[in-house]
């Protein structure tokens, strides 16, 4: 088990120690999300070596999508009102939020594809269980520290 987890911090230390917003919550977030997944998913050393680098890789264009997401909320956020833009500005505005849930929606897809077809189906079944298992503790976690 520690050589899995090892192996599973070599692959994604690249894309943690480039985390430059959210400081060391986001770094602490993604460690504990590598062990998470790690103890969840249960992979030999085989089937390590291939989920992490799609996993990683995945990760990363998940991040690129993310802040070019935000380049365009922040955007959108300076205008402080609706009414000084035309109707097809606006609707420029929301049709490119559109295309980027869109290109989430295939991005998921191409990984999910990446997955199964590399590793057993079963293996991946317990990776997607594992990924909303740990949105939900993550969430409860910070939640429960935000209380005073």
């Amino acid at each position: 088990m520690k050589y899995l987890i090892v192996i599973a911090l070599l692959f994604t230390f690249p894309f943690i120690s480039s985390a430059q917003h959210g400081g060391d919550r986001f770094k602490e977030i993604e460690a504990y999300k590598i062990d998470y997944l790690t103890e969840k998913l249960e992979l030999s050393s085989d089937d390590a070596k291939i989920f992490w680098p799609i996993y990683n890789s995945w990760q990363k264009e998940q991040s690129d999508l993310r802040k070019e997401r935000m380049q365009k909320m922040i955007s959108f956020r300076k205008i402080n009102e609706i009414e000084q833009l035309s109707d097809s500005e606006v609707q420029a505005l929301i049709v490119n939020d559109f295309n980027i849930k869109q290109r989430e929606l295939n991005l998921e897809k191409k990984y999910y594809n990446k997955l199964k077809s590399n590793l057993p189906i079963k293996i991946v079944g317990k990776f997607y269980r594992a990924k909303e298992a740990f949105k939900k503790e993550i969430l409860s976690k910070y939640r429960s520290q935000e209380r005073p």
